[in-house]
């Protein structure tokens, strides 16, 4: 499925762009029991620094393995948004995602990044 998006974790600058697989029914059965576990960790080990960097690795590598089905050329890190993506999964430290529509305006200027997108009401899959 060629379905872009990027995955934001609040406070970390960082950009994980995938370039199919992107679609909430896709990501989120994936995503949220990865993050439910990422938490209980990190609750286990009573470590809080440096979170939304350990986050955007275990992302990487853990839940990319799993979008990319073995084919990591999909798969990219930087600072920059992407004017195709379709969703944005914006992760906040208190646990919640946030999924997210670019707007034409985000289409236009990707840098406004997530201020000039607009939520996407789901259910959880």
């Amino acid at each position: 499925m060629v379905t872009s998006c990027h995955i934001i974790v609040e406070g970390n600058p960082v950009v994980v762009y995938a370039s199919r697989n992107g679609a909430p029914n896709r990501v989120l059965p994936i995503l949220e029991p990865f993050l439910e576990k990422f938490w209980q960790e990190r609750e286990t080990c009573g470590e809080y620094g440096d979170t939304p960097e350990c986050l955007v690795a275990q992302i990487v590598v853990r839940f990319g393995y799993e979008i990319c089905e073995d084919d990591f050329s999909n798969l990219r890190v930087g600072v920059n948004y992407a004017p195709d993506v379709e969703y944005i999964y914006f992760i906040r430290m208190n646990r919640q995602i946030n999924t997210l529509i670019p707007s034409d305006e985000y289409r236009s200027n990707p840098n406004l990044g997530i201020k000039a997108c607009r939520e996407f009401a789901t259910e959880s899959c």
